[in-house]
């Protein structure tokens, strides 16, 4: 079986994902970091030496790439169901599973994380909102295609896992 954790930026998509894996016995996938070190460059120089269309290709073969897996419980970028066929393809090979936090939270998230996404980090501090929540109002109509979606705002991450792995055995 092949889970894909859907989600915007700072869902937790990695974490719960790590930990969702173990929980399971399964194999982890983040396809970010799989495609970091596939080609030996961080995603914020991929995206500026290459742009954002052929990062969403290359994202798009090696999400593709994924149906040669077994169980495995895979992370996905913000933005990969959000391309292409990708929604679709995820839905039809696997179970997609939408980690929905509001928009606060996200924004809370991302103002206290260590990790840097250059997309929202190089505007000014009072776009930064704005930015959030206009880019979740364009992809929640695909974030919503996801088979199951779990409401995580309140929860830790064990409480996440727990919810998924009920959902999984329903």
């Amino acid at each position: 079986m092949r889970i894909y954790l859907i989600g915007y930026m700072y869902s937790g998509k990695t974490t719960v994902g790590r930990k969702l894996a173990d929980a399971l016995g399964y194999d982890f996938l983040d396809l970010d970091q799989a495609i970091e070190t596939r080609y030996h460059t961080t995603l914020p120089l991929f995206f500026k030496r290459y742009g954002e269309p052929m990062f969403r290709q290359v994202e798009m073969q090696m999400l593709h790439a994924t149906d040669q897996m077994g169980n495995v419980v895979i992370s996905t970028g913000g933005g990969t169901p959000c391309f292409g066929d990708n929604m679709q393809w995820i839905n039809a090979n696997g179970i997609s599973i939408y980690l929905r936090l509001t928009e606060e939270s996200i924004y809370k998230r991302m103002e206290s994380s260590r990790k840097c996404r250059p997309t929202v980090m190089a505007l000014p501090p009072d776009q930064r909102q704005k930015f959030i929540h206009d880019q979740l109002q364009q992809r929640l109509p695909i974030y919503t295609q996801a088979q199951q979606t779990i409401e995580s705002d309140e929860m830790s991450t064990q409480e996440v896992v727990s919810s998924i792995t009920k959902a999984l055995n329903q």
